[in-house]
């Protein structure tokens, strides 16, 4: 199994990345915000990889930190969210503010994220309560600032490979929608209105 990947960022889409390792291109499935946290195309980084592997499958995900892959690990614990589902998930909540919401119990946060219904919310309440539980004492109690997340957003829209102007744009254009939600959510919102552009 593979388990870390080094190489060279030879191309960003959507939901993953493709990382050459000595000439070998590997597909790799990203959450939203390891996706912006790559350097640019043509530049090195070293990825922690869990490898999934089925009949008429081979998918690698991939995350830029113990944190993120421990907290994917656990989502696959939770009945019938697979990998994909687990990487929507951390797309559209970080693994902090998921052990925050999970600890507190708070189902109307979790079905803001997008795919996670009621009934799903209340599975990863009850189901990842425990396994999370070290996470969220150290989650801090409070979001991080407003002008915190819209810096963390235009970093991570630039290091995806949009112009400075466009990713300062689209910051100002998230402004006033932009409390109370986390940098994940407002770079999805980002990339979400730039399709519709």
């Amino acid at each position: 199994m593979i388990a870390r990947l080094s190489g060279i960022v030879a191309e960003k889409r959507e939901d993953c990345a493709v990382l050459d390792v000595g000439g070998v291109g590997y597909r790799v499935y990203l959450s939203a915000g390891a996706l912006g946290a790559l350097p640019p195309v043509g530049e090195r980084t070293a990825l922690r990889i869990h490898t999934v592997v089925r009949e008429d499958a081979f998918h690698l995900y991939g995350f830029g930190d113990d944190e993120e892959e421990s907290v994917f690990r656990a989502l696959l614990g939770v009945s019938q969210v697979g990998p994909r589902a687990a990487l929507n998930i951390l797309s559209g909540i970080g693994p902090r503010d998921l052990a925050l919401a999970v600890a507190q119990g708070d189902v109307a946060r979790l079905t803001k994220v997008p795919g996670v219904g009621k009934k799903t919310a209340e599975r990863l309440v009850v189901e990842l309560k425990e396994k999370l539980a070290a996470l969220a004492r150290g989650a801090a109690p409070k979001r991080p600032a407003l002008a915190a997340n819209l810096e963390q957003l235009e970093q991570a829209l630039i290091g995806l490979g949009f112009k400075p102007q466009v990713a300062a744009s689209s910051v100002e254009a998230l402004r006033e929608q932009a409390e109370g939600r986390s940098a994940e959510e407002l770079l999805r919102e980002a990339l979400k209105m730039m399709r519709q552009s």
